[in-house]
């Protein structure tokens, strides 16, 4: 089954397509995430070295399915980065944000100029955020740990799950793979 979705960078012109998507999103994206309808050009210039983020389009409509910023990324010896993500309606839960992510890690280690190089990827889950949960967990990335009040959000200090995987794990999951119910 060929891919329903594709990634690219964040473009300026997407600025109208971002702030809807999210705006209808805001009560799906809430608990987990500020809903930031206008943030798109404080993203777009952010990026460079230690943040690189992409955004998943449908192949049929080209409607924003949702972005992953790939952050705290570190180079020389350690060569790691952080994902996190947003999936946006009427998209979530239809699969496609697990294989744009899916695209987005095999970028990550891919090697620089087509991809970043990276070695080691992490992803921080709120423990009360299920489909998170499932597709950190989909994409087999290893559960390693707790962290206590990790990431301040909505105005409090948040706990998350710790998640990781290595280029060395990362066998891209074979076409055709099944999708369950609670996909993001």
């Amino acid at each position: 089954m060929p891919p329903r979705v594709y990634i690219r960078p964040p473009q300026a012109t997407d600025a109208r397509l971002y702030s809807e998507a999210v705006v209808r999103s805001a009560d799906h994206l809430r608990p987990w995430n500020p809903v930031e309808p206008d943030g798109l050009p404080d993203l777009l210039r952010r990026q460079g070295p230690t943040l690189r983020t992409f955004m998943i389009f449908d192949r049929e409509d080209d409607g924003l399915v949702g972005r992953v910023n790939v952050a705290n990324i570190v180079r020389a010896r350690f060569r790691n980065g952080a994902l996190g993500y947003d999936s946006y309606l009427p998209y979530a839960g239809t699969g496609r944000m697990t294989e744009g992510v899916r695209l987005v890690v095999t970028r990550c280690f891919a090697p620089v100029p087509e991809g970043l190089g990276l070695h080691r990827l992490e992803i921080n889950v709120q423990p009360e955020n299920s489909r998170s949960l499932a597709l950190a967990k989909r994409l087999g990335f290893r559960h390693e740990g707790f962290s206590p009040r990790m990431l301040y959000l909505n105005d409090a200090w948040r706990d998350h799950e710790r998640f990781a995987l290595t280029a060395e794990e990362w066998p891209p999951a074979p076409s055709g793979t099944s999708v369950t119910s609670d996909a993001v």
